[in-house]
């Protein structure tokens, strides 16, 4: 038979126990709201960093908003506008019909070629120019859905509506020189001579050697090595990583002394103030202009250059690769190993150059008359 014991417990032992208890329960949450106020703060976390990696709208040229048009254009196919500018002789008393392919950061304006051509070449030959300004640059509208191919497409019906002919010239410089490997791949048939004047590589394109690549990645600054493994893997990330204040992004962007080597500093102290236009050529956003150019042109390519077949075969028309040997930005080793495997091109390197030569004094002079002549 159980007995039960009787405790007595004294008053002033009760209320301690009973304050005890309720300041321990008192410091914690119901699991229910904790889970809650996670889900927020994530949500909320979300929410902001959706926001900060969006890039602004573009500035449209022409709306009340945007800039104003100051530039003839053309009208394209779909319904984008395409600004240009004219050098040299009239169109329709020209023997040689040339469209420029401005580089990264630059606009129609920057035509390098045409600027520094000697008025007596440009008579005697009978050479015209057309520069334009790129998709999302200057005063061309922006093109969202913009490709390798659409960006060809755009160059010719630029000559089409301009009624260059069935046959025209193309030159590009820098990024405008990696673009004119889209004409080749695109609209091979359209085109009378090619100059690519220090092209940018694509670090990442089919066909190159991993230990040249590896090396010669290894060589630009570390803030470039890393904007460029954004643009390629993370291309939604690029305009983030570019506008932040925590650590700095492209130095080509901002204008980083380090990218120029010794020619290249000297031919800028000789350049002519760019002030009248600067503002222009980022006038509708960085992203659209300059972002875009490093998604593009670092992406994953539908094709490689290193796998081009010669588009000239009979030798109807010549293409040419100009380089530097001390260009910072464009590594010779790469442009070498192209040229080796696309033994059809001519390939001119220029000792003790760097990536600015076009500007040096009789550059242009050169690069044309070897582009015109050489069949």
């Amino acid at each position: 038979m159980a007995t039960g014991v009787n405790r007595k417990i004294s008053a002033a032992s009760a209320r301690a126990h009973t304050r005890r208890a309720k300041k321990s329960n008192s410091s914690q949450l119901p699991s229910g709201i904790l889970g809650t106020a996670l889900a927020v703060f994530f949500i909320g976390f979300l929410a902001w960093a959706y926001k900060v990696i969006q890039p602004p709208p573009p500035k449209i040229c022409g709306t009340p908003d945007g800039p104003p048009i100051t530039a003839p254009r053309i009208k394209l196919r779909d319904g984008r506008h395409l600004a240009y500018k004219e050098y040299g002789v009239s169109k329709d008393a020209a023997m040689y019909k040339i469209i420029y392919v401005h580089g990264f950061d630059n606009c129609r304006h920057d035509a390098v070629l045409a600027e520094a051509l000697s008025p007596g070449i440009v008579e005697e030959m009978g050479i015209y120019i057309l520069s334009f300004d790129r998709p999302g640059y200057g005063e061309s509208d922006h093109d969202p859905k913009r490709t390798l191919k659409s960006i060809a497409l755009d160059i010719e019906e630029l000559a089409d509506q301009l009624v260059l002919g069935s046959k025209f010239y193309v030159v590009g410089f820098s990024m405008g020189g990696q673009i004119v490997w889209n004409c080749l791949k695109y609209i091979p048939h359209r085109l009378a001579g090619v100059g690519l004047v220090a092209p940018v590589v694509n670090y990442w394109w089919p066909g190159l050697p991993a230990n040249l690549t590896t090396e010669a990645y290894g060589q630009q600054n570390i803030q470039d090595q890393w904007a460029l493994r954004v643009a390629h893997y993370v291309p939604w990330l690029t305009y983030w990583w570019n506008t932040q204040q925590w650590f700095p992004g492209s130095s080509v962007i901002s204008g980083n002394p380090h990218i120029f080597s010794r020619e290249d500093k000297e031919i800028l102290a000789k350049m002519p103030s760019r002030k009248s236009y600067r503002a222009q050529i980022r006038q509708q956003g960085e992203y659209e202009s300059l972002h875009r150019d490093l998604n593009i042109g670092f992406g994953n390519w539908e094709y490689s250059p290193l796998h081009l077949e010669n588009p000239f075969p009979n030798s109807e028309a010549s293409v040419h690769i100009w380089q530097g040997d001390d260009d910072v930005m464009v590594p010779v080793t790469l442009q070498q190993y192209i040229a080796q495997k696309l033994p059809w091109i001519i390939y001119h390197e220029l000792p003790g150059s760097g990536h600015l030569f076009p500007l040096a004094d009789g550059m242009s002079d050169i690069i044309i008359k070897n582009l015109l002549r050489t069949k």
